[in-house]
């Protein structure tokens, strides 16, 4: 019985070993070729539009006013952009052109292009700021 539950354990690393050596065996031009194709083909990041919000110290109503800035720091241009935000509300309009919902995230600038360290600013009100990130975006690189 013990045997057996050794040879149980060891086989998952055996099969492991096997897996990690077919890999190596590969010649260098094939591993290339298969690496270049995993390579995401833009350059810019959802990393490289940086969302920030500061509290403005307006008031609605007893809701705090949040601005909300969206920077393009990579060094195309972008389009596309899409925010995530959960239960994003506001107790007054967010003019539509510059931040609407559209399916399970929020477009940014009707979509338009966002140059190189240039930046697209809304406001909105709640009780508390949303957390905001980054969900897609496409560059304009050349």
């Amino acid at each position: 019985m013990a045997q057996s539950a050794k040879l149980l354990l060891l086989l998952p690393a055996l099969l492991l070993l096997l897996l990690v050596q077919a890999q190596g065996a590969r010649p260098a031009a094939a591993a290339a070729s298969n690496a270049t194709k995993l390579r995401p083909s833009s350059k810019c990041l959802a990393s490289s539009v940086t969302v920030s919000q500061s509290n403005t110290g307006d008031k609605a109503g007893y809701d705090p006013v949040f601005e909300v800035t969206v920077r393009n720091t990579c060094r195309c241009a972008v389009r596309g952009v899409y925010l995530r935000s959960e239960g994003f509300a506001s107790s007054v309009a967010v003019d539509p052109r510059l931040f609407r919902r559209d399916g399970r995230d929020y477009l940014v600038g009707d979509g338009r292009r966002i140059e190189a360290a240039a930046e697209v600013r809304f406001r909105y009100a709640w009780d508390r700021a949303f957390r905001m990130t980054t969900a897609t975006v496409h560059d304009d690189c050349s």
